[in-house]
């Protein structure tokens, strides 16, 4: 599925990368970038984190006339006196008037590296707004932005990931085999898919697929450890033989009946007594007030 996004066979909408601590999701990100210019779409980024010339590294410089890089790097919060883009321009409108100064007709792909330093200066609502008006389309073909999961709460992330198309979660793989992107999607007919596939990325930034975990979802340790048995040192047996367990089974538990002690206590022979009572005239026995002789 990871390569289907990355040459966006899967179409538009707002493609989410998702990193932390652990393992950063930047390289995937300039792998995004280094696809949609191999197909020879302008790319406009929104650069908060790394440099110019960071971001460019690696890329290849005969696509970079259709690059456009917005420097929110030097300046972001606007503290000097001509500043190239702030963080407090993440607005639709002041978006559409900034990528009409490049003279650009047909749509185009945009990248926000990243939305963790967007969402720490600029409330979540008006946050998702303009990432749901972005999405729509329109001079924007797709907007692909960067999250650092582990520097927000859990319910701000779950907002932004709702708003996305396709959501890559990244982490380290195991033995430095690579990493592994868990990817989920969901369709315009709101059908949802996930998959977790094992991933490397070239010196050239294309990325290569080279198979799934093992256990989707879950990390595991290098040498499976057997389970340890809690009865292995103990000083008495709570196990039975065949033999012990066939001799249990043919023992009558004493509050159990047998069919022929349940017959001898309910069979009534010749000897058995009974106990009959007959009023006399003494007794006061009402019928239609049996308690008329108690003092109540």
């Amino acid at each position: 599925m990871l390569p289907e996004i990355l040459q966006g066979t899967v179409g538009g909408g707002f493609v989410l990368i998702q990193d932390s601590s652990n393992y950063s999701g930047r390289q995937l990100l300039k792998s995004f970038i280094h696809a949609a210019l191999t197909r020879e779409e302008v790319v406009h980024v929104l650069g908060f984190e790394v440099s110019e010339e960071e971001l460019k590294d690696g890329l290849n410089e005969s696509s970079m006339q259709r690059l456009h890089f917005h420097n929110a790097y030097i300046d972001p919060l606007g503290w000097t006196e001509s500043p190239h883009f702030t963080v407090h321009q993440f607005s639709m409108e002041q978006l559409t008037s900034l990528f009409k100064q490049t003279q650009q007709t047909k749509p185009f792909t945009l990248v926000i590296d990243s939305l963790s330093w967007i969402l720490r200066h600029i409330s979540t609502p008006v946050v998702c707004e303009s990432l749901q008006q972005l999405k729509k389309g329109g001079a924007v073909r797709a907007v692909i932005g960067l999250l650092h999961s582990d520097m927000h709460q859990r319910g701000l992330v779950g907002s932004v990931c709702h708003l996305a198309t396709s959501v890559i979660t990244v982490r380290p793989g195991l033995r430095g085999d690579g990493a592994v992107a868990k990817t989920t999607k969901r369709s315009k007919t709101g059908k949802v898919t996930q998959d977790e596939e094992i991933f490397s990325i070239k010196e050239d930034l294309t990325v290569t697929v080279q198979g799934k975990p093992s256990q989707p979802g879950t990390t595991q340790t290098e040498l499976e450890e057997p389970e340890a048995d809690p009865t292995a040192n103990l000083t008495f047996n709570l196990r039975l033989s065949d033999k012990e367990r066939e001799a249990k089974e043919k023992l009558a538990l004493p509050f159990v009946f047998s069919k022929e002690k349940k017959t001898a206590l309910l069979h009534t022979g010749p000897g058995s007594g009974r106990i009959l009572y007959e009023p006399d005239a003494n007794d006061d026995y009402d019928q239609e007030d049996p308690d008329d002789d108690l003092d109540v």
